[in-house]
């Protein structure tokens, strides 16, 4: 018989980014009950949750569909870049216009 134990249990790659992404989205949340600086409304969690399910995906399909590890890498960090580029237009407006 064999019975997965806690201190066996194995966390792949995959769902250790997912669950950093679901953290990211909470943590708001939480700075929200301790500080007023933080006020997001719901469309800033749907707009933070909808830009990380994207860069996520993104980042899933480079992953799974780019060989080499070079390219990987390019793919990985061309969408960080953008995720980061939208997140700070999102939030102060960087782009003239």
């Amino acid at each position: 018989m064999n019975i997965t134990t806690a201190h066996n249990a194995r966390f792949t790659p995959r769902q250790i980014a997912w669950s950093a992404a679901a953290a990211l989205l909470v943590a708001p949340a939480i700075a929200m009950l301790f500080t007023r600086e933080v006020n997001w409304g719901a469309e800033d969690f749907a707009a933070f949750a909808l830009l990380i399910g994207v860069g996520g995906l993104a980042g899933e399909l480079a992953v799974r569909f780019a060989r080499k590890p070079v390219n990987r890498a390019i793919l990985i960090a061309a969408i960080a870049l953008a995720f980061l580029l939208v997140w700070a237009e999102l939030a102060v407006g960087i782009l003239p216009g």
